[in-house]
């Protein structure tokens, strides 16, 4: 195969030296203005006088925030599945099922054709950033290996289909890139996940693989499979792994065996509704916001989302170290959109933020108001404390009588489970004074913390249908209904119960 980085390493020089002259502030304010040109002859658009925005602080003043239920209800579910000029110009040719990890919900995202090639190009300068930090590396000198979803796209109507995004990836890989990518369509699209893992660990050519992309939870199985099947270094040339979806935290240590001496990560921020950042710097310093791929970015303070006049932040007024909820709008259609991560920012200009959860993780079913961040810290100090790695855990509310505790599942084996959660409730006694006064008053039990063996929340992820892919494992159940059903299907995973 004819080694394309010489033509990669072009391209990375000349959009680098793009991507470092982009004034943040004016390319979002003339993207979001070029989206509203584009879509106002639609029936958002006319509703909503896109005609006449002439600015960002008009656009805020006429166009409300919407979550997805709103959005779906208003606009999308009367036509749905034929979305004809609704909020975008045009049918929808895709919608990207996306369950979601805290409501349970699975969504119908639009996803365009414009939408699309914006994300192909910020996988480019995903590797425009990588060259920058790795000038002599070769990943277009072998084969890209994207583990992406099980789910193939099902027909909705003529000319509509719906599947996970990484499917309508793979349908939509440029024909010039397909020799280059793996697996093929065969394997990719294969609906039966475990049968997929066992078809792509026997049939991947090890040596070729350059670039890996994936979720890590699904790519620590993948590989952990590979190596116990064949031995050695899964793929032993491998240069780059991009990650992106879940913390990388948990999964450096257990994937750091399995990646050849100089192999880098890479991470990334893709939603279902857009490409949102990448990584350009070193790890744990922040990942660059996209600014000229098809999305306009607001940032709400998490704690006015739901207030009567919520602040609508964007590139020009942001600030470092404020908890923001997500919103955007682009060229898939979706105005005001909240997609419910929360981050926050360490630096302005560039604007370079980190993911720090979702809008819906928090705890309150007892007034303790403990956020998903604080849990996803306390275990992780409850870990150094007793030496126990824990890397896929759920956590949500559990009545005893009349009162009440948090109950933490989690996948580690060995351990201490009464000392883990000794030093898990002192450190969220000390991260979050309303717990802490909960715990003195009484109000609280202490936690229970139930310690599984590996491989329990695959084996649970595969009994209720949602294996692989882009599906994540729900850390933040706050619905006592909804969390003592998934205690009880993880219980049953770890006995060996669970469905195949």
């Amino acid at each position: 195969m004819l080694d394309g980085t010489p033509l990669l390493r072009l391209f990375a020089a000349a959009r680098l030296r793009r991507m470092q002259a982009l004034d943040p502030a004016a390319t979002q304010e003339a993207l979001l203005l070029r989206l509203l040109r584009q879509a106002a002859g639609t029936a958002f658009g006319r509703a909503h006088g896109f005609d006449a925005i002439r600015s960002v602080a008009e656009f805020q003043a006429r166009v409300p925030l919407r979550r997805y239920e709103a959005m779906w209800q208003e606009w999308w579910k009367p036509a749905f599945p034929l979305l004809r000029d609704v909020s975008w110009p045009g049918l929808i040719p895709y919608f990207a099922l996306s369950s979601g990890t805290t409501s349970g919900t699975t969504k119908h995202i639009p996803v365009t054709a414009a939408q699309m090639a914006a994300n192909r190009g910020a996988a480019l300068d995903t590797l425009a950033w990588h060259m920058a930090a790795h000038p002599r590396s070769r990943p277009f000198g072998g084969l890209s290996f994207m583990l992406g979803g099980s789910t193939a796209l099902e027909a909705l109507a003529p000319g509509v289909r719906a599947g996970d995004l990484s499917a309508i990836a793979t349908v939509e890989v440029p024909r010039l890139l397909r020799r280059r990518a793996w697996p093929p369509p065969r394997l990719s699209l294969m609906p039966d996940w475990d049968a997929k893992l066992d078809a792509m660990a026997r049939e991947a050519p090890r040596d070729a693989i350059r670039v890996l992309t994936g979720t890590p939870s699904w790519l620590l199985v993948l590989l952990d499979r590979m190596s116990r099947d064949g031995g050695g270094l899964p793929f032993p040339n491998l240069e780059l792994l991009i990650h992106g979806g879940v913390a990388w935290g948990p999964y450096r240590d257990r994937i750091a065996p399995f990646l050849p001496r100089g192999c880098a990560t890479r991470e990334v921020y893709p939603a279902s509704e857009g490409f949102c950042a990448i990584q350009d710097r070193g790890e744990g310093e922040g990942m660059r916001l996209v600014l000229d791929r098809g999305c306009f970015f607001e940032f709400v303070p998490v704690e006015e989302l739901d207030g009567p006049n919520p602040t609508r932040h964007w590139a020009a007024t942001i600030e470092t170290g404020v908890d923001y909820a997500v919103v955007l709008s682009s060229n898939a259609g979706l105005f005001g959109y909240v997609i419910g991560d929360v981050v926050r920012f360490v630096e302005r200009a560039p604007p370079r933020l980190l993911v720090t959860g979702r809008t819906a993780w928090m705890l309150s079913a007892f007034g303790e108001h403990v956020t998903g961040e604080e849990i996803a810290a306390a275990i992780a100090s409850a870990g150094a404390a007793t030496g126990t790695a824990v890397a896929e855990w759920c956590c949500g509310p559990a009545f005893a009588g009349s009162l009440g505790r948090h109950r933490l599942l989690a996948e580690a084996d060995g351990g201490d489970a009464p000392r883990f959660a000794a030093a898990f409730d002192a450190a969220l006694v000390a991260a979050n004074a309303d717990y802490a006064a909960h715990r003195a008053g009484g109000q609280m039990l202490a936690p229970e913390v139930v310690l599984l063996p590996s491989g329990t929340f695959a084996a649970w992820m595969r009994a209720i249908g949602k294996a692989g892919g882009q599906h994540k494992v729900p850390r933040v159940i706050a619905d006592p209904a909804r969390f003592a059903a998934a205690a009880s299907g993880l219980t049953d995973a770890a006995t060996g119960r669970a469905g195949p």
